[in-house]
């Protein structure tokens, strides 16, 4: 298994998946597997990310992180760097760059939250 992201629900979903490197794929809504290689190749989760979508208890879905991926592409394409990628009531910092989710903060967390060493923000 490939240990670039960290998301236990992404893992699960990538047992017994093969480790040489997964080709960009279609998105094909009725298969999960599809899906997970497709993220597997697009977009990692850092540690410390993997750590605060736990603790927050934020989860997100194949439809989630697909929006989220369509944000991502979306601030690329703008040329951002770092970017807010706020998703229903939660949002990702991201580096576009290295296409990275670098922290989760849940809308509990929202708050009173400062966002720094960002560049843009996308709402996804």
């Amino acid at each position: 298994m490939d240990t670039r992201i960290q998301n236990s629900r992404i893992s699960d979903l990538l047992v017994g998946q093969p480790t040489a490197p997964v080709q960009p794929k279609k998105i094909d809504a009725g298969s999960v597997t599809d899906f997970s290689a497709i993220l597997q190749d697009r977009l990692k989760v850092s540690g410390h990310a993997q750590t605060r979508l736990q603790s927050r208890n934020i989860e997100f879905g194949q439809a989630e992180w697909n929006r989220v991926l369509e944000g991502v592409d979306r601030a690329a394409a703008k040329g951002a760097k770092e970017s807010l990628v706020l998703i229903d009531d939660s949002a990702l910092v991201v580096s576009i760059k290295n296409r990275t989710v670098i922290t989760a903060v849940d809308q509990q967390h929202l708050k009173d939250n400062v966002f720094t060493n960002i560049d843009s923000a996308v709402i996804v």
